[in-house]
């Protein structure tokens, strides 16, 4: 009479890329001639194995199917390079590379109003999916900069009569001491305006030499110090300093 041998796997780590997640399994008989084994061996190879061995069908399915393991190690390590280069190229109003990757996330996920189905469903696989990313990316970051500039155009005239210009706004922080200064700019919400006002006018910097410290284009260097300004001046204005 065969022998049956019980045996669980449960909580076994794993690792993928440089992240741990645990793979919870029932209990598994052992058939005299292997087969279960061997089959239970294929789904975890399967499981386990790196997101370079993945299909971009596969990592698409894992995507839609909310797993957070693959979701992760694709999106945040293996394409952050990709979405790092149209942070620094394009205007994206985020703080940082983390931020526009969550906004693309959603953006791929959330269903359109016409269709019913998200941007990611709809991927035809007529490209990889890498080169997908990267037009999406650059198409979400042009939209953007379009309704920026309707804002802007709405806000600019309004906006021009009340903004001190930029040797005024140097008076006014080279007149307040220097642990005021650093007060008010930690009162600035967004990091980066933040650090942009103390480059241009604490420090002196250039608006040349602002933007390689921010690692910003021209472009959108411009369009950051029109708003980093405006935010610093509604400080100011708080304050009774302007």
């Amino acid at each position: 009479m065969p022998t049956f041998t019980y045996f669980y796997i449960s909580c076994l780590p794993r690792t993928l890329g440089n992240m741990s997640y645990y793979i919870y399994y029932k209990p598994i008989t052992r058939h005299p001639n292997l087969l279960l084994r061997d089959t239970c061996q294929a789904i975890i190879n399967q499981l386990t194995m790196g997101i370079d061995q993945y299909t971009d069908q596969q990592i698409v399915k894992a995507i839609l199917n909310r797993d957070t393991v693959v979701t992760k190690e694709f999106l945040y390590r293996k394409c952050y390079p990709l979405f790092k280069s149209v942070y620094d190229k394009y205007y994206t109003d985020c703080e940082t590379c983390i931020e526009l990757i969550n906004e693309i996330y959603v953006y791929i996920m959330i269903p359109q109003k016409k269709s019913g189905i998200s941007k990611l469903s709809a991927f035809g696989f007529r490209c990889t999916l890498t080169m997908w990313l990267k037009v999406v990316a650059e198409n979400y970051c042009h939209q953007l900069y379009a309704r920026r500039l309707e804002i802007d155009r709405d806000s600019d005239v309004a906006s021009d009569r009340n903004m001190p210009d930029d040797d005024s706004i140097t008076e006014n922080t080279q007149r307040i001491n220097m642990e005021d200064v650093t007060k008010i700019l930690n009162m600035m919400p967004n990091q980066r305006y933040r650090k942009l006002i103390e480059y241009r006018y604490v420090d002196e910097k250039s608006n040349e030499e602002t933007a390689m410290l921010l690692a910003v284009s021209m472009a959108n260097y411009y369009n950051m110090h029109k708003r980093a300004k405006a935010q610093y001046c509604e400080v100011l204005r708080k304050e009774g300093l302007l």
